[in-house]
């Protein structure tokens, strides 16, 4: 629970206007978006306070998708959340609070997964984006692995063994849940045509929902605090696969995960993993300190067994590389600001890249449009050169001359 008094605090703006420079394909699109939050319920869960009984788990959703013509004449929304030190803060948004969703029309359901810890909304700014494109997109907020839920002081790894055991179960239970609603926006959701994005444990989640088996084992779990008759019966509780399913949900069609947890401690079965089918995209720092690189995502990319496996680099990251610019209230503590920022990127520039590369992903892999497959770099290295005559080498698709450095693409042996 958010435990400080929210304190009214003015809307803040976090982005700039852009002007041409900025990755074609991280131009909003078409459709005005609306947003609505929604309450739900996944029923008989496992209770990971006791690990001996059940119980249901509440879970609140932050929903994008195209809206009807009339959104414009509704508000603006905000998003209130809090840092981990728990000091609140409202961020202005472009999508509409509530307005009607289209009335026709079919669009992809996207899933989108906060690390720990973090919020539904703390990737807003791609939730956005893809809405605008053509996509229903549902951020989840993950119980007891949120900024409110955990006290980070006192007891940081509180919500950790929660994490561990729902994150994929909440992605797939999204997933299922808007495949039975009949609310007006899941009448929109095109859920045989999915996917799923993850942040940090997030995208330890995404991994297991393609595919991914877990393996842990009685002395890891012990060093997560476990005691050791507990770890020794509670291995087999952990090493789930597939979201908990005995066999992938083939409507998955494609997976983003952004400094992915779980490589360096081999917490991911290397051969279950050379099993995935389903396209992949790995998004890293690769001085990622939390994830790592060579030993954390590098690895999850390689051991990924699909054909269409793609790994994006930004050279000097670290691991924020997907939230959002920190707010105003986050710069007023070292522990608050760290959960934001980048020291050698902007963090506006990281989040329009990942727009850009996202929405070209996703188009080429769920909605099988072969022009925006054009898009994925064929060149590794976003830096142009001259040759001898003193001209540039040509850009990545769809940026500006001379506007990307630092960034790398890697495409698997069978990549299209």
């Amino acid at each position: 629970m958010i435990t400080a008094s929210l304190i009214a605090r003015a809307d803040e703006q976090l982005y700039t206007l852009q002007p041409s420079i900025t990755p074609e394909l991280a131009v909003a699109g078409q459709y005005t978006v609306g947003v609505q939050t929604l309450k739900v319920t996944h029923e008989k869960q496992l209770d990971t306070q006791t690990f001996t009984s059940q119980k249901d788990r509440p879970l609140t959703l932050e929903v994008w998708y195209p809206a009807d013509a009339q959104a414009a004449n509704t508000p603006t929304a905000t998003y209130e959340n809090v840092t981990r030190l728990h000091k609140p803060f409202n961020l202005v948004g472009k999508a509409h609070r509530d307005a009607s969703p289209q009335a026709s029309g079919q669009f992809p359901l996207v899933v989108l997964s906060h690390g720990y810890t973090g919020y539904r909304t703390i990737m807003f700014y791609l939730g956005e984006h893809l809405a605008s494109h053509g996509y229903v997109v549902v951020g989840i907020d993950h119980t007891d692995s949120t900024t409110g839920d955990v006290d980070f002081v006192n007891s940081g790894f509180s919500g950790f063994p929660s994490t561990l055991i729902n994150r994929a179960r909440d992605q797939q239970f999204v997933l299922d849940y808007f495949s039975q609603d009949s609310s007006n926006i899941a009448k929109i959701a095109d859920t045989k045509d999915a996917a799923v994005i993850g942040y940090s444990m997030g995208g330890f989640g995404a991994i297991s929902t393609i595919g991914a088996c877990y393996d842990f084992n009685q002395a890891g779990l012990q060093r997560l605090g476990f005691p050791e008759e507990a770890a020794k019966q509670l291995v087999p509780v952990f090493n789930s696969c597939n979201a908990g399913r005995e066999s992938v949900d083939p409507r998955w069609k494609a997976m983003i995960a952004y400094a992915p947890w779980g490589g360096e401690t081999s917490v991911h079965d290397a051969k279950s993993m050379a099993n995935i089918t389903v396209p992949s995209l790995y998004v890293s720092g690769d001085q990622d300190d939390v994830s790592g690189y060579e030993n954390g995502v590098k690895k999850l990319f390689e051991q990924t067994g699909s054909d269409n496996k793609y790994l994006m680099v930004y050279e000097n990251a670290r691991h924020n590389i997907a939230p959002h610019p920190a707010p105003k209230v986050a710069y007023e503590t070292d522990a608050d600001l760290g959960h934001y920022i980048e020291p050698s990127w902007d963090n506006e520039q990281l989040n329009r890249v990942n727009m850009h590369m996202s929405l070209a992903f996703l188009d080429c892999f769920v909605k099988s449009d072969q022009s925006k497959c054009a898009y994925l770099p064929t060149r590794d290295n976003a830096t142009q050169v001259k040759d001898s005559d003193g001209k540039l080498s040509e850009a990545w698709p769809g940026f500006a001359d001379r506007w990307a450095t630092g960034i790398r693409f890697y495409r698997g042996a069978n990549a299209k």
